[in-house]
């Protein structure tokens, strides 16, 4: 891949000199800026991701509503101000890295698809033995899936057919379309909703759902009643609860159990007896699924627990295309876009941009995020799922709002060279990003985990900001003393031997 816009080599009598390879890019190529934002951004990640190393990752994206006091009040701040937040912004920054490797290789007049194709196919294998071996929770493999789609949308932009797009203008409009589509077609819902539902019709729909909640608490009060009666009967057996529970007879189940045929035919016209019978099961279900997860994580050894991490893993890689697709790319982007417009590199330039997007971001991003959780906590929207679907769509939109809003001022504030300098502490955390992120999970796993510290479940909320504070007072000194002796991280070092095919030099080199 070369560049229109590379300046032609000189003629000289001596054979033209090949190209120069393609080679990390060296500590003073670096954009200091996005090194320090990957350190913030990973403090954000791991406020969020500590509480699914102690709770089951099954429920992940809901609220613990059985949290009180001072525990739900970390929790909610949290969920406030962080959850959804810093994963976009560390997609923000992946697409920016793309751009800052692409210029390179273009600057260089070096071929870039294959070696950015191994260099996400690298990335992919990490994420999968990070899931399988370590924490189920990652998110690696999901950048990289998006690093492919972006490759193969950067390299369709450069055909002749679309090369009126591949410009900054028109690929910051496709990045915003592309991520509005989604708000767009729940709005376009919602506004149906509203006019096509009186409130006579929403009246009936309420009640409707609470004849069938009801029917579903005896269905939950039946079966209760019939496994205490059946665990009653049964002494001197040391067979534990969940092998019980399976070898009970699901009679509420199998009831309906011949009529599944008949209900898929007939849709929407299921009874509400039958409406609650579908209901119980999907909870019954996902109650199993969690009680799995418990025993598996909080009880089992390493190789049972690994178990339960590859089988659950295997499953969620299906919406793995899912989520590149609708929310990764177009954020990646949004990055790229920062980076080949040098917005980002002059970022002192742009003080009127970064200042619209803290005010803007944080402003709109607060009042809407805070509108959507207080809908979201109340008990009454549990089973209502307009009013869920609203509220998520004003909680996601200002996810996206608060972490531009985030990206602006943490920019502004760079731009003073008093917290530039207190900020820059972060920069050796940013650059070991991937060690550092790889390194909470094995903290985090050993401390909650049952084949090691056998916590889980038993920090709450509020503590666990201390392990969290703790991990990061223990990180930053000590990748800042790891980055004066070798020139990355160890899996930095490791990812970038892999993609370039031959060992990189490790230590620094005393000049």
């Amino acid at each position: 891949m070369s560049d229109k816009d590379l300046p032609e080599h000189q003629n000289n009598v001596s054979p033209p000199v090949p190209p120069p390879l393609l080679a990390p890019v060296t500590p003073d190529q670096r954009i200091n800026a996005l090194d320090i934002l990957r350190g913030f951004a990973l403090i954000g990640i791991l406020l969020m991701n500590i509480e699914w190393f102690s709770r089951p990752i099954n429920d992940l994206g809901g609220f613990n509503v059985e949290l009180t006091g001072l525990d739900h009040a970390v929790g909610w701040l949290i969920r406030c101000f962080v959850e959804g937040k810093f994963y976009k912004l560390f997609a923000l920054l992946f697409g920016m890295g793309f751009a800052v490797m692409l210029t390179q290789a273009m600057r260089k007049d070096r071929p870039f698809g294959a070696w950015f194709t191994r260099r996400m196919l690298v990335l992919f294998v990490f994420g999968l033995l990070h899931m399988f071996l370590v924490w189920q929770g990652d998110i690696l493999h999901d950048y990289a899936f998006a690093g492919l789609c972006m490759l193969g949308l950067i390299y369709l932009l450069r055909k002749e057919r679309f090369e009126k797009y591949n410009n900054p203008n028109s690929i910051l409009k496709i990045a915003l379309w592309w991520l509005t589509i989604p708000i767009l077609l729940a709005s376009l819902a919602g506004i149906g909703l509203g006019v096509f539902y009186d409130r006579q019709s929403l009246s009936e729909n309420w009640q409707d759902s609470q004849n069938i909640r009801a029917l579903v608490s005896q269905l939950e009060s039946t079966t209760a009643e019939e496994n205490e009666s059946s665990l009653d009967t049964i002494t001197g057996s040391d067979e534990s609860l969940e092998t019980l529970l399976d070898d009970q007879p699901k009679t509420e189940l199998a009831q309906v159990e011949s009529g599944t045929a008949e209900e898929n035919v007939r849709g929407s016209e299921l009874t509400p007896q039958e409406q609650a019978q579908d209901i119980f099961e999907e909870e019954q279900e996902h109650a199993q699924d969690i009680s799995d997860e418990i025993t598996a994580l909080s009880k089992g050894n390493y190789w049972q627990a690994t178990v339960y991490r590859t089988k659950a893993s295997i499953a969620w890689l299906a919406f793995t295309p899912i989520f590149a697709l609708t929310l990764l790319l177009p954020i990646f982007l949004l990055g790229y876009w920062l980076v080949i417009t040098d917005v980002i590199k002059n970022h002192a330039q742009h003080p009127k941009l970064f200042g619209y997007m803290a005010r803007i971001g944080l402003g709109v991003g607060l009042v809407v995020t805070v509108g959507g959780l207080v809908i979201l906590g109340h008990p009454a929207v549990e089973h209502i799922m307009s009013i869920q679907v609203a509220a998520e769509v004003l909680f996601t939109t200002g996810q996206f709002f608060m972490a531009a809003g985030y990206l602006g001022l943490f920019i502004r504030l760079l731009d003073s060279p008093k917290w530039h300098k207190v900020l820059a502490k972060l920069a050796p955390m940013g650059r070991m990003a991937l060690t550092n992120y790889i390194m909470h999970s094995i903290i985090l796993t050993s401390i909650f985990y049952g084949y090691a510290g056998g916590m889980y479940g038993e920090i709450s909320r509020a503590p666990q900001m201390f392990i969290v504070l703790a991990i990061f007072i223990i990180q930053i000194p000590l990748s800042s003393w790891w980055l004066k002796h070798y020139q990355f991280g160890p899996l930095e070092w490791l990812w970038r031997s892999l993609t370039y095919k031959q060992w990189q030099s490790f230590r620094v080199v005393a000049s």
